[in-house]
């Protein structure tokens, strides 16, 4: 049991970052499936990694840049994985009608407008907020770092379980993707997220959690209103937004 558990946090490992694996790691649509269990767990060892980074940086260079270093880690860390999703989704959202054109221009490797300035503005807005923690403190940035990292990858997971994956856009992904998820899989992932919210403050805590289960619930009625359902593009699109969303929550209070 552990050395199949172990293997499924290993391919959510892969799935997720540039982390090589051993190859001997045995794969299926199935195990993937299940994998999304430790999707939240992989994000707290992304998070980790950029809060290293940062934690080194800032004793050698100015906070700022320091943060870019950060965020620079992230990207090549998770080959930028979320943020193609958040880019795809703002272009089939906001350049498409109906829904089939709308997977259309998300599948399109080409960055459009929409996609361009979801882009930018959400890594500007990621620097801006975490380079103001930064001058609250070092130690607390770092927290966030971490702790954003893992909520964010459990928002999104969670997803999974209680909307459809879109039809047509399974007949035609390319790319493998978690699309089923199991009670237990889900239980994992609130488990993991629990874990992460004790070691911040009763009131902080309290107050990420329910900013994270609204932006849950807005994801997903703009997901179902515009696709009627979702796709692994709005699941990195979630992910952004959620982590996004509790840094300027963390600012609010500890600033």
């Amino acid at each position: 049991m552990f050395k199949h558990q172990w293997h499924l946090f290993l391919i959510a490992l892969a799935f997720f970052t540039r982390i090589p694996i051993p190859a001997s790691v045995p794969y299926s649509p199935e195990l993937l499936n299940s994998a999304n269990r430790y999707f939240a767990l992989v994000g707290i060892i992304v998070g980790g990694i950029c809060a290293a980074v940062f934690g080194v940086s800032q004793w050698l260079l100015p906070t700022e840049i320091a943060i870019l270093l950060s965020m620079v880690a992230g990207l090549l860390i998770t080959g930028a994985f979320h943020e193609d999703g958040l880019a795809d989704v703002f272009d089939g959202f906001g350049g498409g009608w109906e829904t089939e054109q709308k997977l259309k221009i998300m599948k399109d490797s080409r960055l459009g407008t929409y996609g361009a300035a979801a882009l930018i503005l959400a890594l500007l807005l990621k620097w801006t907020s975490l380079s103001a923690l930064a001058g609250h403190s070092v130690t607390q940035t770092m927290l966030a770092i971490v702790c954003l990292h893992g909520l964010s990858r459990a928002v999104a997971a969670s997803l999974i379980f209680s909307y459809p994956y879109v039809r047509l856009d399974a007949e035609s992904k390319v790319k493998p993707l978690a699309n089923q998820q199991s009670p237990q899989d889900l239980w994992v992932l609130i488990f993991t997220s629990l874990i992460i919210l004790l070691v911040l403050p009763m009131t902080t805590a309290v107050l990420l959690a329910v900013t994270l289960v609204i932006v849950r619930y807005l994801c997903a009625r703009w997901f179902v209103r515009q696709l009627g359902g979702y796709t692994g593009d709005c699941l990195g699109a979630a992910q952004q937004l959620s982590e996004l969303s509790g840094y300027l929550v963390l600012l609010a209070l500890w600033h």
